[in-house]
């Protein structure tokens, strides 16, 4: 027989505090999800606040209002951590920061005198070339050499030879760096012993990413031996991370002002973007699904028996023999995102397909059955040609111009997405062209944070697959200022060493005042005028 119940005397004091203690906690979550909306609706307000924060405020809030009503939960329009895609449209949060290359503390002019000339041979695509011209500045300033015109490899990569004068604007490049280096377009002829005579440069291997100690020393020695040096190949053959924030700031003035794409370059582009615009927000992405990059990954077992064939033989000509396995490549991250891939990530953050995309690509590996998917997904789909069908660039598509095209294209979308940005010239000086241009939105997806979503959906395990990529995707960083950790480059991060803040909380964020360049100049004129009385006092006294 069961016993009967006792009721302590405190059970209902029991209830009483339950019910307290539930609703106290109702009140906190409640007082906690308001905050919340709050935060989001008013963090930044107008353009310029798209940051990571944001974006979980946002979410977190939309997910206090589901969970407080089981309905809504259930049957409503929410689930999940949802993105805000109208506010990756805007320029990302700057966080008071804004873009500064000008020297913050005593940087005097080239002197009277060079120590000889240096020159140098740029190898690689268009943006390789272009952060080896950035070096080259910065090693003629370090040894005071009179810095002759950079020489585009025409042969290793694009087979063009426009070299700097055909893409760049030559004049430009050295009237903007007069208060740093001295520039010439070829090294001259002097007269010795009643002779002319050509100086001929001692030619040079610098090893990767050497550091300044070799070219104040090894370096240095020859030119003052020889006159002038000769640097190839140059590619990478200066240490990126150096302590010294002026020179680093040498580095984003020569790639974020000197180096500017000649008129009609710049024409074109402008003309593309515009009649982009005029459709409203346009994407671009940077589809790295090309042989070269493919098989460097080492990424073949999606292909055909014939394309894994040409991927190996392509592979074995170009890049150190090396043991690849797929799946443990592509489990880590480490091959490129297939066009289905991107348009899956892209669907999973909630762009439709009425999203307008740029496509700037080489040749896509494995044609049109990648490109299907992707296309389904996002049929709005253009590239330079499509857009803007001239013959010039027609001729040249693969070429330095196009890739010039591509590159300004990129720079001013809305939104820059890289597929590999690994050891992509192209991507990562984008990212940080944008990051200094105003903090221009970029997606860069986790390859390695995606594969293990990727996998399971390819195995058939697809709940919850958009929610999983959202995670993934609000971790990364959409164009704000964050600190450069290794392996992320100098010219995909500039931050800190090339921005300032109006009142900072250190002297050295404070930006320079704004007469930086008139005092720059009246420096350089003086040096000229003391330049000037040396060689009038020298002929006087003949």
């Amino acid at each position: 027989m069961r016993r009967p119940a006792h009721h302590r005397p405190h059970a209902k004091q029991g209830v009483v505090k339950g019910m307290v203690g539930k609703l106290a906690i109702g009140v906190i979550v409640l007082l906690i999800c308001t905050l919340s909306l709050l935060f989001s609706t008013t963090l930044g307000g107008g353009r310029g606040s798209t940051s990571p924060t944001e974006f979980l405020a946002y979410d977190f809030a939309v997910l206090c209002i589901v969970r407080a009503d089981p309905l809504l939960r259930l049957h409503g329009p929410f689930s999940g951590l949802l993105i805000n895609v109208e506010k990756l449209w805007e320029s990302a949060d700057s966080g008071g920061w804004r873009p500064s290359s000008a020297p913050r503390s005593d940087w005097p002019p080239p002197p009277r005198e060079s120590n000889g000339y240096l020159r140098v041979r740029c190898n690689g695509g268009l943006n390789q070339q272009r952060s080896a011209i950035c070096n080259a500045v910065l090693a003629a300033r370090i040894m005071n050499a009179t810095l002759v015109l950079p020489e585009l490899d025409a042969n290793s990569f694009w087979r063009d030879d426009s070299g700097f004068q055909g893409i760049y604007d030559v004049e430009h490049f050295i009237q903007t760096l007069q208060f740093d280096v001295r520039i010439v377009e070829s090294i001259p002829e002097i007269r010795k012993n009643g002779k002319i005579k050509k100086i001929k440069a001692y030619q040079m291997r610098p090893s990767r990413d050497a550091p300044i100690s070799w070219y104040t020393t090894d370096a240095l020695k020859k030119m003052k031996e020889h006159g002038a040096i000769y640097l190839t190949p140059f590619s990478h053959r200066l240490a990126e991370e150096i302590d010294n924030a002026e020179y680093q700031r040498l580095r984003c003035r020569v790639n974020y002002h000197a180096l500017r794409f000649k008129p009609h370059i710049v024409k074109i582009s402008e003309s593309i973007v515009e009649k982009l615009r005029n459709q409203g927000h346009f994407m671009s992405i940077h589809l790295r699904f090309e042989m070269d990059m493919l098989a460097f990954a080492g990424c073949l077992d999606i292909f055909t028996p014939e394309e894994q064939s040409i991927l190996k033989k392509y592979r074995k000509e170009n890049f150190a023999e090396k043991r690849l396995v797929y799946k443990e490549r592509r489990a880590i991250g480490k091959c490129p995102l297939t066009p289905e891939e991107v348009g899956l990530i892209l669907r999973a953050m909630g762009f439709d397909n009425s999203t307008r995309i740029y496509l700037a690509a080489g040749e896509l590996f494995g044609g049109e059955r990648f490109m299907k998917p992707f296309r389904a997904l996002f049929p709005l789909l253009e590239n330079h040609s499509s857009v803007d069908p001239l013959e010039e660039l027609a001729a040249n598509t693969q070429g330095l111009l196009g890739s010039a095209v591509d590159y300004m294209v990129c720079l001013l979308s809305d939104i820059f997405m890289p597929t590999y940005d690994g050891p992509s010239n192209f991507a990562n000086n984008l990212l940080g062209h944008r990051l200094y241009y105003g903090f221009r939105t970029t997606l860069r997806p986790d390859r390695k944070g995606l594969a293990p979503i990727f996998i399971d959906r390819e195995n058939g395990r697809t709940a919850g697959f958009e929610e999983a990529v959202r995670r993934v995707m609000l971790k990364t960083n959409f164009g704000g200022p964050h600190k450069r950790v290794s392996p992320e480059s100098f010219y995909t991060n500039s931050w800190p060493e090339c921005f300032c803040k109006m009142n900072p909380k250190k002297a050295a964020d404070k930006c320079p005042p704004d007469n930086v360049i008139e005092t720059l100049h009246s420096q350089l004129e003086s040096e000229w005028e003391s330049l000037t009385q040396t060689n009038l006092t020298s002929v006087a006294e003949r």
